[in-house]
């Protein structure tokens, strides 16, 4: 068999187990007979979307609790259909679950739990997003009055925010004080109420951290995010607390974030 045939072969194959293609289906089907002449293909396509659906339940580990085994089955056989992994590794498989939810609502069975993939998502990401050492208090104490409106800051790369519509914090946090599935007797989940917020999650060091934010400390550091300068960060928080109280605000909320080691870097 030359080498351009063998490379054809297994794109074929590959389509067939990947993308379910029916009529790759029908081509590969006769290269993957058993002695006993069943074809083998749709052992691989078995295994590869039950792997996936694996990976799904380990990237959102407290979704499946909340829906149960049979409910998260079928969405998540129903992404797999609609979003095939695209990436090397399965550990990204699963970003568009949330949004998929949320245009599928039958699927999620309630839409707060659209929001609950959406945090899982956002810790995960920020869990394996690339090491910085955040900056302390006196980097920015040195620096001249004059430098301060131009000041841009950089944030950690693994800062994610989050638009929530329900607050699904507290039953996140149920479900990781819960070590197996409620019983009969046992409380119940909270569960979520309708809430326009935002969530922070970032990793200053090896644990990974949370918490929803007031709507002045959301709008700021999304200025930040793009990397807008400390004169904007003051005049957009003028228009929600007035001139007079604006500059505190803004200053309140670096210390703040260089408490928690949010900032990576500033530029001057």
């Amino acid at each position: 068999m030359s080498a351009g045939l063998l490379i054809e072969q297994q794109r074929r194959l590959s389509r067939a187990v990947v993308e379910d293609d029916l009529a790759e289906a029908t081509s590969a089907g006769g290269l993957l007979r058993s002695r006993a002449g069943g074809s083998l293909l749709h052992i691989y396509r078995h295994a590869y979307r039950a792997r996936l659906v694996a990976a799904l339940r380990e990237n959102h580990e407290g979704l499946p609790r909340v829906m149960g085994d049979e409910a998260f089955d079928a969405l998540a056989q129903a992404y797999l259909s609609a979003y095939p992994s695209r990436h090397p590794s399965i550990r990204w498989f699963g970003e568009y679950l949330a949004d998929f939810m949320q245009a599928r609502p039958a699927l999620a069975l309630h839409p707060s739990l659209a929001d609950l993939a959406r945090m899982e998502w956002a810790l995960r990401t920020a869990f394996d997003a690339a090491d910085a050492v955040p900056i302390r208090a006196e980097a920015l104490q040195a620096l001249e009055a004059q430098a301060w409106p131009g000041l841009r800051f950089v944030l950690l790369p693994s800062v994610r925010l989050v638009t929530l519509h329900w607050a699904v914090e507290p039953l996140w946090r149920a479900l990781k004080s819960q070590t197996v599935q409620p019983a009969d007797g046992e409380p119940a989940l909270p569960e979520p109420e309708p809430s326009d917020h935002c969530l922070l999650t970032w990793r200053p060091d090896l644990e990974t951290r949370w918490r929803s934010l007031e709507r002045l400390e959301a709008m700021l550091l999304r200025a930040v995010l793009e990397r807008q300068p400390f004169a904007v960060l003051c005049t957009r928080a003028a228009a929600a607390v007035g001139e007079a109280d604006a500059a505190a605000a803004v200053v309140a909320a670096l210390q703040g974030w260089l408490a928690e080691g949010l900032i990576a870097a500033v530029q001057v």
